[in-house]
């Protein structure tokens, strides 16, 4: 019987061998023809190579060392390159794959790229699909072989998952795929591929999987599916980054590694201490990230479950207290309910719902969670009453222009004519103020009325748009390129340029101009060109143009309405438009180009995350597009009107402005996730400290213990 028992112990240990024999072969084939296609191809495009052609072949150098180790004698490391390895490699192709994939789609897009190509950066097919073509040919069979050797080995050698997985529960072993299942709807639950609106409902269970995962995977493959989980989700969130810039999504998803990692140590340890109360963890510890990545140069407060809710009024009615962080603190919570009462039951089935006091005590997380809701959408109800009863003061007519054009690429004076147009047939209905988008008008007016117009043709043109002003006898905010000069220390001349929006009077005289202060981080704005000259020079080599922040946080002053003009993704920061809004702002003015990206999309999600803004502040808030969501929002965050996408077309506003009030939110600002991050500290800083103390009481007990032994031994 043992010699038997031995033979088949024998006999499975050499098909083992001859599994891993296979599959070794398998990936170095892959790999040797991906060599191939990286020596030749891409095909149809033209020769040469590119710096993301060399990090494909980086990547095929790691695939080849994992064919070796799938054949290594020691048991631990063919054992992880069978189990763990392809995981890394998964994600890691899947993100450039992402990447590539995403550029590709772009690839006749000349606005985009038509600087970067002279410079070499840069290789495109003559359209995107066979760009695309060639994306899925690098990629995809080593897509397929990662799942490939995840799924197989997991199943055939599940003897294997306890050794190497630390557990066979199927939540641990298929931690990746139902992280997959997390990203897939926490994307489509904000407005995106899938739908325009996003469906907002699965925002209270995108991040169910998330949560069940941390829950009982090892605290370092935690780490790793929470990483994944961010950058993955960002990448598919924000998908027209790509349309945006050369170099937007991938320094987006590098920041988005180094951030989402970082985070992710922090809250397992936290959440490992303190599991029991793992629900308010999630949701503290959620907010407060959301909220860092919001901070500094850079900051990106894109694609939080909050902005998700947009429709459902009345529970978003509670930022005017919180911000925009307490609806994502709700959201999260529900999930975070969920998934702890879930994991009640999936590690005690039998005694979870044994009598009524089991099942509440089971329940009583996502019954917590509940009532939060419940109370939340009670309160926003009596809020958008009391805003709604609030007597209008007075009423201001904003004809508000959208000429679905790039005013970057298309020519010039044709976009003049069709922003000309539109505002004469705005015109008709007598506005008192007209507002034109981001740049809307290219040719820097302050630099050109200064020229000849008979000698530079922009200086014929900025002359023509300041006759035609001054002929509308109205008001008008555009956006434009602006500039100061000045000496330095040297005697030097300096010139700082500006994303800028500029007020003229109906006299035409020009009044107030706002300079940009958030640029966008690596596209508009880089700090750093002195400590990291090597960082700078590449953007340039990219075509990216950079701006000087403004300063100041303008508030125009026309005889009917205050308003301060937050340019392009400026709207999505909370607390910068808040400080519009404490400096005497009745009505927030966005203007945005949004052409750029192509996809309704990217203009949707911008809309969703500019209206809570209104809610926040209790003020009116309009939104000029060059093309992307042109609309007005009342002070409960409704929308009273739009523009349809991608159309020459005007929206006119009767702006209603009831009499003034100061919320909680724009007293104090973001006070609630600076709580949040005030929790997750203290709870560390108490964790570190019991620890600490523990591990001192028990050297004392050893040393007591020690001493009695010694004594009995006497």
């Amino acid at each position: 019987m043992a010699a038997k028992q031995k033979s088949l112990a024998t006999e499975e240990k050499a098909r083992e061998t001859q599994q891993r024999r296979i599959i070794s072969y398998v990936i170095l084939g892959i790999t040797f023809l991906e060599f191939l296609n990286f020596l030749v191809g891409p095909f149809g495009m033209p020769k040469g190579k590119t710096p993301s052609d060399f990090l494909f072949l980086l990547l095929l150098i790691f695939y080849a060392i994992w064919a070796i180790r799938v054949r290594g004698r020691q048991e631990t490391i063919f054992l992880k390159s069978l189990f763990i390895t392809p995981e890394t490699l998964l994600v890691v192709s899947l993100v450039f794959f992402l990447l590539d994939y995403l550029f590709a789609s772009t690839a006749s897009m000349s606005y985009a790229q038509r600087f970067a190509l002279t410079a070499g950066n840069l290789r495109l097919a003559p359209d995107s699909t066979i760009q695309r073509l060639n994306s899925i040919s690098r990629y995809l069979p080593l897509l397929l072989i990662d799942a490939y050797v995840i799924v197989y080995f997991r199943i055939a050698w599940s003897r294997w998952n306890d050794h190497v997985l630390g557990g066979s529960d199927p939540i641990r072993v298929w931690g990746l795929p139902i992280t997959f299942v997390a990203v897939f709807l926490y994307t489509i639950s904000l407005p995106s591929f899938l739908s325009l609106a996003g469906l907002a409902p699965l925002a209270y269970l995108s991040m169910v999987p998330l949560f069940l995962v941390f829950y009982r995977s090892p605290y370092r493959r935690g780490v790793f599916y929470g990483a994944s989980f961010g950058v993955l989700q960002t990448m598919l969130v924000n998908f027209w980054l790509g349309t945006f810039s050369l170099v937007s999504l991938q320094f987006v998803t590098v920041v988005y590694v180094v951030e989402y990692t970082i985070f992710m140590y922090v809250l397992l340890w936290v959440f490992k201490h303190w599991r029991t109360y793992g629900p308010l963890v999630f949701a503290v510890a959620w907010v407060g990230f959301d909220y860092v990545r919001s901070l500094g140069f850079l900051g990106f407060p894109w694609g939080m479950l909050g902005p998700s809710q947009y429709q459902f009024l009345p529970l978003i009615q509670i930022a005017s207290v919180t911000g925009v962080w307490g609806v994502t603190f709700i959201v999260t919570l529900v999930n975070a309910g969920i998934a702890h009462s879930f994991i009640k039951w999936y590690e005690g089935p039998s005694e979870a719902f044994d009598g009524l006091r089991a099942s509440i005590r089971t329940l009583r997380p996502t019954l917590t969670a509940a009532a939060v809701v419940i109370v939340a959408v009670a309160g926003g109800a009596v809020s958008m009453h009391a805003v709604s009863a609030r007597p209008v003061e007075r009423t201001v007519r904003v004809a508000l222009i959208q000429q679905d054009t790039d005013p970057h690429k298309n020519d010039y004076a044709a976009t003049f004519k069709t922003l000309r147009d539109l505002t004469n047939e705005a015109m008709k209905a007598h506005p008192n103020l007209v507002v034109w988008s981001e740049t809307a008008f290219v040719p820097n007016i302050r630099r050109w009325s200064g020229m000849d117009p008979n000698k530079y043709p922009l200086a014929k043109l900025v002359d023509e748009f300041l006759s035609y002003q001054k002929g509308l006898h109205t008001w008008l905010v555009t956006g434009n390129d602006d500039y100061t000069v000045s000496r330095d220390q040297f005697g030097n001349e300096v010139r700082k340029d500006y994303n800028a929006a500029v007020l003229f009077s109906p006299d035409g005289e020009r009044m107030q101009t706002y300079h940009k202060i958030h640029l966008v981080p690596f596209t508009e704005y880089f700090p750093y060109q002195k400590q990291l000259p090597w960082l700078y020079h590449l953007l340039q080599s990219y075509d990216v143009y950079l701006w000087e922040p403004g300063t100041q946080h303008v508030v125009f002053d026309t005889p009917d309405i205050t308003f301060s003009t937050p340019i392009c993704f400026e709207d999505s920061f909370p607390n910068d438009v808040r400080q519009f809004v404490t400096k005497g702002a009745q009505a927030i003015i966005n203007l945005s180009n949004d052409y750029w990206s192509l996809s309704k999309v990217e203009g949707k999600q911008h809309y969703i995350n500019s209206l809570f803004r209104a809610v926040e502040n209790r003020r009116p808030l309009l939104r000029a597009t060059a093309s992307g969501l042109t609309a007005y929002v009342n002070p409960e965050g409704r929308l009273i009107g739009e523009v349809p996408y991608y159309t020459p077309d005007y929206l006119m506003a009767d702006v209603k402005l009831p009499k003034e009030t100061t919320t909680v939110y724009t007293r104090f600002g973001d006070w609630f996730p600076q709580l949040m991050l005030l929790l997750v500290f203290g709870a560390a800083v108490y964790t570190i400290v019991e620890m600490r103390r523990q591990k001192i009481a028990a050297e004392a007990a050893k040393r007591h213990s020690k001493s009695r032994r010694k004594r009995k031994r006497r």
